[in-house]
Protein backbone atom coordinates (compact mmCIF):
# COMPACT_ATOMS: atom_id res chain seq x y z
CA UNK A 1 0.00 0.00 0.00
CA UNK A 2 3.13 2.32 0.59
CA UNK A 3 4.74 4.44 -2.16
CA UNK A 4 8.42 3.80 -3.69
CA UNK A 5 10.00 1.98 -1.04
CA UNK A 6 13.30 0.99 -2.43
CA UNK A 7 16.68 1.56 -1.17
CA UNK A 8 17.34 4.09 -4.17
CA UNK A 9 14.25 6.19 -3.18
CA UNK A 10 15.37 6.20 0.32
CA UNK A 11 18.82 7.41 -0.02
CA UNK A 12 17.99 10.03 -2.73
CA UNK A 13 19.07 12.90 -0.69
CA UNK A 14 15.81 15.11 -2.28
CA UNK A 15 13.63 12.45 -2.00
CA UNK A 16 10.20 12.55 -0.16
CA UNK A 17 11.77 9.60 2.70
CA UNK A 18 15.09 11.85 3.15
CA UNK A 19 13.06 14.81 3.73
CA UNK A 20 10.66 13.27 6.11
CA UNK A 21 13.69 11.60 8.14
CA UNK A 22 15.26 15.05 8.50
CA UNK A 23 12.62 16.57 9.73
CA UNK A 24 11.22 13.61 12.32
CA UNK A 25 14.80 13.60 13.76
CA UNK A 26 15.58 11.64 16.47
CA UNK A 27 13.00 9.99 18.58
CA UNK A 28 14.06 9.58 21.86
CA UNK A 29 12.04 6.87 22.62
CA UNK A 30 8.41 8.63 20.89
CA UNK A 31 6.07 6.53 19.26
CA UNK A 32 5.35 7.16 15.57
CA UNK A 33 2.99 5.48 13.54
CA UNK A 34 3.99 4.74 9.62
CA UNK A 35 0.71 4.16 7.69
CA UNK A 36 1.30 1.79 4.58
CA UNK A 37 4.47 1.16 5.22
CA UNK A 38 5.39 -1.74 2.60
CA UNK A 39 8.20 -3.77 3.45
CA UNK A 40 9.12 -1.17 6.39
CA UNK A 41 12.66 0.24 5.19
CA UNK A 42 11.49 3.56 6.38
CA UNK A 43 10.47 1.85 9.66
CA UNK A 44 13.51 0.72 9.68
CA UNK A 45 15.50 4.53 9.70
CA UNK A 46 12.99 5.33 12.10
CA UNK A 47 13.89 2.97 14.53
CA UNK A 48 17.91 3.83 14.34
CA UNK A 49 16.97 7.13 15.25
CA UNK A 50 15.36 6.06 18.22
CA UNK A 51 11.80 5.99 17.54
CA UNK A 52 9.15 3.27 18.98
CA UNK A 53 7.36 2.68 15.43
CA UNK A 54 4.35 0.95 14.64
CA UNK A 55 4.10 -0.16 11.36
CA UNK A 56 0.68 -0.61 10.20
CA UNK A 57 0.41 -2.55 6.14
CA UNK A 58 -2.22 -3.98 4.33
CA UNK A 59 -0.18 -6.40 2.53
CA UNK A 60 0.78 -9.15 4.50
CA UNK A 61 3.44 -10.27 3.00
CA UNK A 62 5.11 -6.82 3.04
CA UNK A 63 4.06 -6.81 6.88
CA UNK A 64 5.84 -10.11 7.67
CA UNK A 65 9.05 -7.95 6.02
CA UNK A 66 8.24 -5.22 8.11
CA UNK A 67 8.57 -7.28 11.32
CA UNK A 68 12.20 -6.96 13.02
CA UNK A 69 12.93 -3.50 11.64
CA UNK A 70 9.75 -1.87 14.25
CA UNK A 71 8.51 -2.28 17.56
CA UNK A 72 5.14 -3.72 16.30
CA UNK A 73 2.93 -4.66 13.35
CA UNK A 74 -0.54 -4.01 12.66
CA UNK A 75 -2.15 -6.02 9.29
CA UNK A 76 -4.91 -3.93 8.56
CA UNK A 77 -6.85 -2.83 5.15
CA UNK A 78 -7.79 0.73 5.98
CA UNK A 79 -10.17 0.54 3.23
CA UNK A 80 -12.47 -2.03 5.38
CA UNK A 81 -12.01 0.08 8.63
CA UNK A 82 -9.38 1.62 11.39
CA UNK A 83 -7.62 -1.25 13.23
CA UNK A 84 -7.76 -1.06 16.94
CA UNK A 85 -4.08 0.48 17.79
CA UNK A 86 -2.47 1.43 21.36
CA UNK A 87 -1.56 4.79 20.90
CA UNK A 88 -1.40 7.59 21.46
CA UNK A 89 1.34 8.47 19.30
CA UNK A 90 3.54 11.46 19.10
CA UNK A 91 3.57 11.38 15.41
CA UNK A 92 2.11 9.87 12.26
CA UNK A 93 4.00 8.94 8.62
CA UNK A 94 1.58 9.07 5.23
CA UNK A 95 4.44 8.03 3.09
CA UNK A 96 3.29 7.33 -0.34
CA UNK A 97 0.03 6.05 1.09
CA UNK A 98 -3.18 8.41 0.87
CA UNK A 99 -3.33 8.39 -3.39
CA UNK A 100 -3.61 4.37 -2.74
CA UNK A 101 -7.21 5.32 -0.34
CA UNK A 102 -11.05 5.58 -1.90
CA UNK A 103 -11.53 7.78 1.39
CA UNK A 104 -8.15 9.33 2.35
CA UNK A 105 -10.22 12.21 4.50
CA UNK A 106 -11.51 9.44 6.80
CA UNK A 107 -8.69 7.79 7.56
CA UNK A 108 -6.87 11.23 8.46
CA UNK A 109 -9.61 11.99 10.80
CA UNK A 110 -10.28 8.36 11.95
CA UNK A 111 -6.17 7.56 13.04
CA UNK A 112 -6.08 11.63 14.21
CA UNK A 113 -7.71 10.10 17.53
CA UNK A 114 -4.76 8.21 18.06
CA UNK A 115 -2.55 11.28 18.33
CA UNK A 116 -1.12 13.15 20.88
CA UNK A 117 -2.06 16.33 20.95
CA UNK A 118 1.14 18.26 20.08
CA UNK A 119 1.57 15.35 17.24
CA UNK A 120 2.89 15.77 14.50
CA UNK A 121 1.55 14.08 11.03
CA UNK A 122 4.00 14.02 7.85
CA UNK A 123 1.86 13.18 4.98
CA UNK A 124 3.52 12.55 1.08
CA UNK A 125 1.42 12.55 -2.66
CA UNK A 126 2.71 12.35 -6.06
CA UNK A 127 1.65 15.69 -7.74
CA UNK A 128 -1.03 14.92 -10.45
CA UNK A 129 0.08 18.46 -12.01
CA UNK A 130 3.38 17.63 -13.06
CA UNK A 131 4.02 19.29 -16.45
CA UNK A 132 5.01 15.71 -18.02
CA UNK A 133 1.29 15.08 -17.07
CA UNK A 134 -0.10 18.40 -18.27
CA UNK A 135 1.82 17.95 -21.75
CA UNK A 136 0.57 14.17 -21.97
CA UNK A 137 -2.75 15.81 -21.35
CA UNK A 138 -2.15 18.17 -24.39
CA UNK A 139 -1.36 15.44 -26.16
CA UNK A 140 -4.31 13.88 -25.79
CA UNK A 141 -2.71 11.01 -23.31
CA UNK A 142 -3.25 9.67 -19.36
CA UNK A 143 -1.51 6.28 -19.34
CA UNK A 144 -1.12 4.48 -16.51
CA UNK A 145 1.91 2.93 -15.50
CA UNK A 146 3.20 0.38 -13.08
CA UNK A 147 4.86 2.82 -11.02
CA UNK A 148 4.94 6.75 -10.59
CA UNK A 149 2.51 9.69 -10.95
CA UNK A 150 0.06 7.47 -12.85
CA UNK A 151 0.29 4.26 -10.93
CA UNK A 152 -2.53 2.53 -12.00
CA UNK A 153 -2.89 1.57 -7.93
CA UNK A 154 -3.98 4.66 -7.74
CA UNK A 155 -7.43 5.41 -6.39
CA UNK A 156 -7.02 9.26 -5.92
CA UNK A 157 -5.28 12.64 -7.49
CA UNK A 158 -3.83 14.97 -5.96
CA UNK A 159 -2.54 18.38 -6.88
CA UNK A 160 -1.05 21.48 -4.35
CA UNK A 161 -4.43 22.79 -3.79
CA UNK A 162 -6.35 19.41 -3.55
CA UNK A 163 -3.71 18.28 -1.18
CA UNK A 164 -3.59 21.37 1.13
CA UNK A 165 -7.49 21.21 1.18
CA UNK A 166 -7.64 17.41 2.45
CA UNK A 167 -5.13 18.23 5.38
CA UNK A 168 -7.17 21.08 5.96
CA UNK A 169 -10.42 19.22 6.53
CA UNK A 170 -8.63 16.62 8.14
CA UNK A 171 -8.00 19.15 10.98
CA UNK A 172 -4.31 19.22 9.89
CA UNK A 173 -2.54 22.44 10.68
CA UNK A 174 0.32 22.52 7.96
CA UNK A 175 3.91 24.33 9.18
CA UNK A 176 5.85 23.26 6.69
CA UNK A 177 5.44 22.31 2.69
CA UNK A 178 8.24 21.11 0.66
CA UNK A 179 7.72 19.20 -3.23
CA UNK A 180 10.41 16.94 -4.54
CA UNK A 181 11.93 16.65 -8.01
CA UNK A 182 11.69 13.18 -10.33
CA UNK A 183 13.47 10.71 -8.64
CA UNK A 184 16.69 9.20 -9.73
CA UNK A 185 17.21 6.15 -11.41
CA UNK A 186 18.09 3.07 -9.53
CA UNK A 187 21.69 2.44 -9.87
CA UNK A 188 25.38 4.49 -9.03
CA UNK A 189 24.99 7.97 -9.99
CA UNK A 190 27.68 10.08 -11.66
CA UNK A 191 28.99 13.07 -10.52
CA UNK A 192 26.92 15.12 -13.50
CA UNK A 193 23.67 12.96 -12.57
CA UNK A 194 23.81 14.30 -8.70
CA UNK A 195 24.40 17.77 -10.21
CA UNK A 196 21.37 17.40 -12.12
CA UNK A 197 19.29 16.18 -10.25
CA UNK A 198 20.12 18.70 -7.60
CA UNK A 199 19.36 21.76 -10.17
CA UNK A 200 15.91 19.53 -10.61
CA UNK A 201 15.42 19.88 -6.74
CA UNK A 202 16.13 23.46 -6.41
CA UNK A 203 13.55 23.77 -9.57
CA UNK A 204 10.73 21.66 -7.61
CA UNK A 205 11.40 24.23 -4.99
CA UNK A 206 10.41 27.17 -7.35
CA UNK A 207 7.58 26.09 -9.10
CA UNK A 208 6.14 23.16 -6.98
CA UNK A 209 3.01 22.82 -8.80
CA UNK A 210 4.34 22.15 -11.98
CA UNK A 211 7.85 20.96 -11.32
CA UNK A 212 7.55 18.91 -8.40
CA UNK A 213 6.95 15.06 -8.78
CA UNK A 214 6.06 14.64 -4.52
CA UNK A 215 4.28 16.89 -2.34
CA UNK A 216 5.58 16.37 1.45
CA UNK A 217 3.28 18.36 4.30
CA UNK A 218 4.00 18.63 7.28
CA UNK A 219 1.21 19.24 9.74
CA UNK A 220 -0.35 19.30 13.73
CA UNK A 221 -3.41 18.98 14.63
CA UNK A 222 -5.48 21.82 14.94
CA UNK A 223 -6.80 22.58 18.51
CA UNK A 224 -10.45 24.36 17.61
CA UNK A 225 -10.23 25.43 14.63
CA UNK A 226 -9.46 24.50 10.92
CA UNK A 227 -6.00 25.87 9.36
CA UNK A 228 -5.85 29.13 8.02
CA UNK A 229 -3.45 28.23 4.67
CA UNK A 230 -1.14 31.00 2.97
CA UNK A 231 -3.02 31.52 -0.16
CA UNK A 232 0.69 30.88 -2.52
CA UNK A 233 0.03 27.59 -1.35
CA UNK A 234 -2.83 26.88 -3.47
CA UNK A 235 -2.16 28.25 -6.61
Amino acid sequence: MSGPSHRGAMDDPHGSHSLILARLGAGHGRRILDVGAGEGLLADRLTGRGWEVTVLERDPGLAARARGRCREVVVADLERGLPALAGPYHAAVYGGVLQHLSDPLWVLRGLNRAMTPDALVIASVPNVAHVWVRLSLLLGRFEYSDRGILDRSHLRFFTRKSFLDLLEDAGLVVSEFLATPIPLREGPASRWRRAAHAGHAAAARCWAGGLGYEFVALSTLAVTERAVLPAAWRD
